[in-house]
């Protein structure tokens, strides 16, 4: 780089002064005529190697030359290969993420053709709330797109995310089922026992749950599902809350409360729908 940084400001200047010396030889060579004298003999003794030098000079010059001239066009030629390089990764990135927005689609189409009573609303995930104390996040719809204080946030295949509790134009706040301040009816494993499920701050941090307020007697196994109760007018009946991942019980064998493992991965959330309204079940 420093070669080619020196030659890029010197070589014009060392051109010339090797042109400069080969005609000054041709010069005094062609002003002496007849017999060569001592300086004659001098002169051709020399010229030749002189000559030959200026036109190694000459060519390495040009061949200097002719490599910066390839080397800038290299460089050039790899820029252009990055940027289209990116350009391409760009649009692979794009059709992955339409591919899987398709796939979300098509998942959400086969869970409205089993709840034609459901209204839903797509949107998209803008940000998580920064706060350690709370899980939600904001949404890209609002009241301009039907959404409501209290509507029920679902996956496309039909677990339960959480529930809108804030709400602008064309943004609202979604508090996600871990969160602390969540409350749910929920009915858990064969014999579909009620309870509620509620949120705990030493939980939340775990990414679950608790499953409390069972009914007395109620017996329940951990890989038990919970499901929605409907006992809510925000919550239709039959969403997938989670799993029992553990049963805590007292000595005598009496249940206090499961552990629930969420069913949607928030992680994972990028994407989600809200049922702005639903039938209500008599």
């Amino acid at each position: 780089m420093k070669l080619r940084n020196y030659l890029a400001k010197y070589g014009v200047r060392i051109a010339v002064i090797v042109i400069l010396c080969a005609l000054v030889i041709g010069l005094v060579s062609s002003a002496r005529g007849g017999r060569a004298g001592l300086l004659r003999n001098a002169d051709g003794s020399l010229k030749a190697p002189l000559e030959k030098a200026t036109t190694a000079a000459l060519d390495w010059l040009e061949g200097v030359y002719g490599y910066l001239y390839e080397y800038d066009s290299l460089v050039e030629e790899t820029a252009a290969l990055k940027a289209e390089n990116a350009e391409l990764r760009e649009q692979v990135r794009s059709y992955a993420e339409m591919e899987t927005e398709n796939e979300r689609l098509r998942t959400l189409l086969g869970f409205a053709e089993k709840h034609t009573d459901f209204t839903l609303e797509t949107a998209k995930i803008v940000s998580w709330d920064a706060s350690n104390y709370t899980s939600a996040f904001t949404i890209s719809k609002g009241s301009d797109s039907g959404v409501d204080v209290g509507d029920c946030v679902i996956t496309e295949y039909g677990a339960l995310v959480g529930q809108v509790i804030e709400l602008g134009s064309d943004w609202a706040t979604v508090r996600t089922v871990i969160d602390v301040d969540m409350n749910v009816g929920a009915l858990v494993g064969a014999y579909s026992y009620a309870g509620m499920v509620t949120g705990e701050f030493s939980l939340m941090r775990q990414g679950q749950t608790r499953l409390t307020y069972l009914a007395s007697g109620a017996q329940i196994l951990a890989g038990d599902e919970v499901l929605t109760s409907g006992s809510s007018a925000s919550f239709p009946a039959g969403l997938l809350i989670g799993t029992v991942s553990a049963v805590v019980s007292e000595a005598g064998g009496q249940v206090t409360y499961g552990i629930v493992e969420p069913d949607c991965d928030l992680d994972q959330l990028s994407q989600i729908f809200i049922i702005t309204d639903f039938a209500i079940s008599e």
